[in-house]
């Protein structure tokens, strides 16, 4: 029986039957868009702006790849990821939007938040964590905080990262024998399972509210996590209106002639034991 001809053509992904990218070109790309942020991030510090990103969406939309990525090689002491926690039972009794204004970003900084004030219209209207009223309030109040923030000069990004049902569950299956990943199984997760169609009406429901012109919603496509990355780092690049700064000139000098310092006897110090020494080389 004749050996069946591999096709000459790109593998598909279930992503809409688009090509998968190959590793190399996704590689190359991430590192072109990395170098990217870097200037961008450049040109923000030294002109003072701030930036405000949101990534919202599924539980294992993958948001966290994303963010990872987006900040690799950004400065830590001008870029910040926001992750808060539940809320303490001093913050449940703040303005809502209270302890998310304390994280917001000065002159020069970028803030990424991994989910953010709109806990509020999802995991807590649907899990009735919040009362009707407080909801309805939130969507009240949402586009007002966020026009008074672009009002005063704050860029603002928000992305909606989302994914399939299908591809949802079996991201969560992956992650059961994931000792690395096994963390990110919450309670909270789960039940994103048996209340799809809740989250979703919720999801509508938020965008009808606060997709405003001022601070739109941008949706992420998310079955290909290397296509999501690559597209949410491209948008933001491209809607930041950035200017590529020289880099400063750097001498580096040098090093002046020994001056009778001598080293302590190395058995003085503790070390660490070499752990690498004990792995096999091949």
């Amino acid at each position: 029986m004749p050996k069946e001809k591999k096709s000459s053509q790109p593998a598909k992904a279930a992503n809409g039957g688009k090509a998968k990218l190959p590793l190399a070109v996704y590689e190359a790309e991430l590192a072109r868009l990395q170098a990217s942020l870097v200037d961008m991030q450049q040109w923000i510090k030294e002109s003072g702006q701030r930036l405000v990103v949101i990534f919202e969406g599924r539980d294992a939309a993958g948001k966290g790849g994303a963010i990872k990525r987006l900040t690799e090689y950004l400065n830590p002491r001008y870029c910040r990821v926001v992750a808060l926690p539940a809320p303490s039972p001093r913050e449940q009794g703040q303005w809502y939007f209270q302890r998310y204004i304390t994280h917001l970003p000065t002159a020069g900084e970028i803030v990424v938040f991994d989910r953010s004030w709109y806990n509020r219209a999802g995991v807590e209207k649907v899990m009735g964590f919040c009362s009707r009223e407080e909801y309805r309030r939130f969507l009240h109040q949402a586009p007002i905080f966020e026009r008074l923030l672009v009002e005063d000069g704050i860029m603002l990004r928000k992305y909606w990262f989302s994914v399939s049902d299908v591809e949802q569950e079996k991201r969560f299956r992956s992650r059961l024998n994931d000792p690395m990943r096994r963390w990110k199984l919450s309670p909270m997760d789960l039940e994103s399972i048996t209340r799809w169609e809740d989250y979703s009406r919720a999801k509508d429901e938020m965008f009808v509210h606060t997709d405003i012109p001022e601070a739109p919603w941008f949706t992420v496509e998310s079955e290909d996590k290397k296509r999501a990355r690559l597209n949410v780092m491209d948008h933001l690049l491209e809607s930041v209106p950035y200017v590529r700064q020289p880099p400063p000139d750097v001498v580096i000098p040098p090093r002046p002639k020994r001056r009778g310092y001598i080293r302590p006897p190395r058995e003085e110090n503790q070390y660490v034991p070499d752990h690498a020494a004990k792995l096999p080389l091949a």
